[in-house]
């Protein structure tokens, strides 16, 4: 028998990380948040505008998180980064906030969307449908299947890697390839007239309202105004980093994960621009504002392929949503796992099953996603996920600068592209994005930081129960050797 300790396999090449980072990224938000964006800021140069800044954001970010990935070429990821950078703590914070809310409200957001748009086939399964009364609370069919996605995900991620990667890179390629077909029919559908008038007076900065009127914004406002849209495409462009978790599941990690980031994210940034534009190819601005629900997509589609363009797009949402999912549960788990090594979350977290993946892990965060599908509110979760997702990006990036005067002597086989200046460029838009939501969505913003806080108990209930875990080792180990004394035994030669 072999005494082999188990541990995770190098089974995932180059165009399997790259399909983590792209279909981890593409899921419901493209679908849906730009007509949010538009009645915030009420033109079409601004609502490009938008998507550009978060674009050259992630960018920024995912090619300065490549010479992190390259210093630390391990399971964990950001947690990693962040604990060597600063302190346990840090990491920690990360690591509950990721398991509370980033990771599990990401998971629970696009499960709900999934289940909003499997709906327009099957109504069976709608929003509607109320299977159950609990006084004032109410469970719909739709809550039940987005429950039932991430359950069937959960049980094919803990029958390893493998069937994962088979997943993620089909429904990420047929997605990638749906989102140009509606691009490429899109455009074909062009509307000169709707094109110029959309264009008209393109960098005037209001809200748009209902009627068609707009409202003009103080100077100050106008700023919040940016930010608050800008929460939905920071929100669709985010868990690109999910792939530096299962570093340890990768070949060539110090090379593939950095240039994996680099190619995912600027694949899904030029998508993402490319139907925007198409949005306002064929859709008034006022249509893509206050599209029904803010299927924007949906109304589009109906341009682009007549009227088969709502079942068209609905089975795109579906696929696009089911291959993010997957990639988002199948990445979550090994951040739980590296934080039970250091004695910071459920001991069983830190086990791997026969198939060698951390089973628990996958398991607990299934019942905490599901937990938060229960909520129904898509725009709640997108809201607190997006300033604390931020928050964490910000803080990863300055330990960047914080490492380099740390462990400058620690290999770097890819170094962040233009240091400093890109990635303090990063740090400033960032910060600025982060300090206008503490601002304008007050609400959520508290939210989202009180979870971080209740991390900081958490934290050193976990290292005091760590450290009488060890004292109890600890002595269980000199009683074995008081009782071998005992007993005359001796050390074997």
């Amino acid at each position: 028998m072999s005494n082999q300790k188990p541990g995770f396999k190098h089974s995932l090449n180059l165009m399997d990380a790259t399909m983590i980072v792209a279909g981890s990224m593409i899921g419901s938000g493209i679908f849906i948040v730009s007509s949010d964006i538009t009645r915030h800021v009420g033109s079409a140069g601004w609502m490009i505008l938008v998507w550009v800044i978060t674009g050259i954001m992630t960018i920024l970010a995912a090619v300065s998180y490549g010479e992190l990935s390259s210093m630390f070429p391990k399971a964990g990821g950001q947690y990693v980064y962040l604990k060597q950078a600063y302190n346990p703590l840090v990491g920690f914070l990360y690591g509950w906030s990721f398991f509370s809310v980033i990771q599990t409200g990401t998971i629970a957001a696009v499960g709900v969307a999934f289940s909003k748009f499997t709906a327009y086939l099957f109504p069976q399964v709608g929003e509607n449908v109320i299977l159950m009364h609990l006084g004032a609370f109410q469970i719909s069919a739709a809550q039940l299947l987005s429950i039932a996605i991430v359950i069937f995900l959960t049980v094919l991620n803990t029958k390893g890697i493998r069937n994962g990667k088979i997943i993620q890179t089909f429904f990420t390629i047929v997605k990638i390839l749906s989102l140009a077909g509606l691009i490429l029919f899109g455009f074909m559908a062009f509307k000169s007239d709707v094109w110029t008038a959309n264009w008209h007076n393109a960098m005037d900065l209001h809200m748009l309202n209902a009627d068609g009127s707009f409202s003009d914004y103080t100077i100050m406002a106008a700023f919040g105004a940016v930010a608050a849209a800008m929460v939905g495409s920071v929100f669709s462009s985010v868990a690109w980093e999910n792939v530096t978790f299962i570093a340890g599941e990768i070949k060539n990690p110090k090379r593939n994960v950095g240039l994996s980031l680099f190619l995912g994210t600027l694949l899904v940034t030029l998508l993402y621009l490319a139907v925007n534009l198409v949005y306002l190819a064929v859709l008034p601005l006022h249509d893509i504002a206050y599209a029904t629900n803010d299927r924007v997509a949906v109304a589009a589609s109906l341009e682009a392929f007549g009227p088969a363009g709502t079942l068209i797009m609905a089975i795109m949402i579906m696929i696009s949503t089911f291959g993010c999912n997957n990639g988002l549960i199948l990445a979550g788990a090994r951040v739980y796992y590296t934080m039970a090594k250091d004695g910071l979350f459920f001991q069983k977290a830190g086990r791997l099953n026969k198939n060698e993946v951390p089973e628990y892990g996958l398991w607990i965060q299934c019942v905490v996603a599901s937990l938060l599908c229960l909520s129904g509110k898509y725009g709640d979760l997108l809201n607190m996920v997006s300033f604390v997702v931020v928050l964490f990006y910000m803080l990863t990036i300055i330990g960047i600068f914080r490492l380099r005067k740390k462990m400058p002597d620690v290999e770097r086989p890819y170094k962040a592209p233009l240091y400093p200046v890109l990635p303090a460029l990063y740090v400033l838009i960032s910060a600025a994005f982060c300090i206008l939501l503490i601002f304008y969505t007050r609400d959520y913003v508290i939210g989202g930081l009180i979870i971080v806080a209740v991390g900081f108990p958490l934290y050193y209930m976990a290292k005091r129960n760590n450290g009488l875990k060890q004292i109890r080792q600890s002595k269980s180990e000199d009683e074995k050797d008081d009782n071998g004394t005992d007993e005359g035994s001796s050390p074997q030669n």
